[in-house]
């Protein structure tokens, strides 16, 4: 990517340097480090940069800026590419049903590694659980309680959209998996994005018992 504007000029030098402190950032530019930081907190409320506070046994602590998945993706990149050109090889050379083979059993290590951090939680702490999980790995998760305990989770950035447009299964995994982990709700997929949608919504009922 070819930086022509300051914003596109600090997710280059994030990119190029990986973490940096305002100060090396500042080394880039012969703008103030007041307009460097207005840009910066643009970039982190857009989702493209995150900062971090490092404390020194002397001193004050200091921030550094590093990028996000979303900012790793306004680099070219064959990142949603080559996922869907291995399936379509791997259908090529053993039929459909190692692919629907492969996506079950990625579906069945998500659903374990789930099952051991929701384990022993209540209802709440189990979303709370759930949320975190999966905006560890790129999701852009807004979530409410409704007056009647169902909790209402939508979800505004896929990371594998385009598996999941190719490959339903996908998203009729992800819906297997949470009924299985909350067996005691009613489990609702109302909304997908590979439909059109502007996000995934989902409705879990809460707990009788809860």
């Amino acid at each position: 990517m070819k930086p022509t504007s300051t914003k596109d000029k600090i997710l280059y030098v994030l990119k190029k340097d990986v973490e940096l402190s305002i100060k090396e950032i500042r080394d880039y530019f012969s703008i103030s480090e007041v307009a460097i930081r207005r840009h910066l907190n643009d970039l982190i409320r857009e989702g493209f940069v995150k900062e971090k506070i490092v404390k020194q046994d002397i001193g004050r602590p200091y921030h550094l800026y590093s990028l996000t998945n979303k900012g790793h993706t306004t680099f070219p990149n064959k990142y949603e590419e080559l996922p869907l050109e291995i399936l379509s090889d791997l259908a090529t050379l053993y039929g459909d049903e190692s692919v629907t083979n492969l996506l079950t059993e990625r579906k069945k290590r998500e659903e374990k590694e789930l099952s051991v951090v929701l384990q022993d939680k209540v209802f709440p702490e189990q979303v709370t659980k759930l949320i975190e999980f999966q905006e560890e790995r790129g999701y852009m998760i807004e979530y409410e309680e409704l007056q009647d305990g169902t909790v209402e989770i939508k979800n505004f950035n896929c990371p594998i959209y385009s598996l999941a447009s190719e490959y339903k299964e996908i998203c009729r995994n992800e819906h297997e998996m949470y009924d299985t982990l909350f067996q005691n709700s009613e489990v609702k997929f109302t909304a997908c994005m590979t439909d059109g949608e502007k996000y995934c919504r989902w409705l879990i009922s809460k707990p009788e018992a809860q």
